[in-house]
């Protein structure tokens, strides 16, 4: 459960610390938060110090918020997530969208580091997701509803903005580049998936897994923000290749593709 007091604090205090108001949110998952130091007119916040706000424990994620300007958009960028491996009750991982929400945030573009699944996809790819399985089995709205926030049960089967979408990869057409689409299985970690596992997500119909972005996504379509997906590559999900996963991986991939993503991101928010 959300408390919508909690979140106005922490929002009343990110409005006295910045002028600027963010129009489009961007969460920058595993390896990914470089994309920040591209804000122009960059207020930083360490969420550590922003009421209420939980704070990231993970390698790539480095726990601060960026406001300012970004490919000619105002943008409230943060480095690093949370998760529920992490200790995280679901709801306070997806703490950060009410308080976007109350900053007057109405897009979101949301990134994660996946392992692939779907054998069509390699490490380096960016694919845009088009879907989500929440495998790990928990929602952030357990508890009593808040109406400011949302309605008690949120439509989800259009929480991956359409047009957003479908004006990305128009963009991107016509430039001659196409960007593969897939479906993205969240399971609770931190332990990788095993093999067995991936065989199972195969059929149930995932591209890719990971251990995040749903919580957010499920905030997302309760307080009604539109959602743009973004999942890079990584790795090939357990059993694929036969090789052990690391971390360290994760993150050499996701900087290895700093300029794709960086470009893909920069075609998101130039359509909108």
């Amino acid at each position: 459960m959300i408390e919508f007091e909690k979140a106005e604090k922490a929002a009343e205090y990110i409005k006295s610390r910045v002028s600027l108001r963010p129009e489009i949110g961007l969460i920058l998952g595993s390896g990914l938060g470089f994309l920040a130091n591209n804000v122009e007119n960059a207020s930083v916040l360490e969420y550590s110090e922003i009421p209420n706000f939980p704070t990231s424990t993970v390698e790539g994620h480095e726990g601060k918020m960026v406001i300012g300007r970004l490919f000619g958009k105002n943008v409230l960028a943060l480095k690093g997530r949370f998760h529920v491996y992490e200790g995280y009750p679901p709801s306070d991982v997806a703490f950060p969208i009410y308080v976007m929400k109350l900053l007057g945030v109405e897009r979101l573009v949301i990134t994660n580091s996946s392992g692939g699944i779907n054998t069509d996809f390699k490490p380096g790819d960016v694919v845009l997701i088009r879907d989500v399985i929440n495998f790990a089995f928990r929602n952030p709205l357990i508890g009593k509803n808040d109406e400011r926030f949302g309605v008690r049960f949120p439509d989800m089967s259009q929480v991956f903005d359409k047009n957003w979408m479908e004006a990305l990869k128009n963009k991107l057409k016509e430039q001659g580049k196409e960007i593969k689409e897939g479906v993205y299985i969240w399971t609770l970690g931190p332990s990788y998936e095993t093999p067995a596992e991936i065989k199972a997500f195969a059929k149930l119909g995932a591209d890719m897994v990971g251990m995040s972005t749903v919580p957010e996504v499920i905030a997302c379509a309760h307080v009604g923000i539109k959602v743009l997906g973004l999942s890079c590559i990584t790795n090939m999900a357990a059993g694929i290749l036969d090789e052990p996963l690391k971390h360290e991986d994760v993150i050499r991939v996701a900087n290895m593709v700093k300029d794709k993503f960086a470009r893909i991101v920069r075609e998101a928010l130039e359509v909108v």
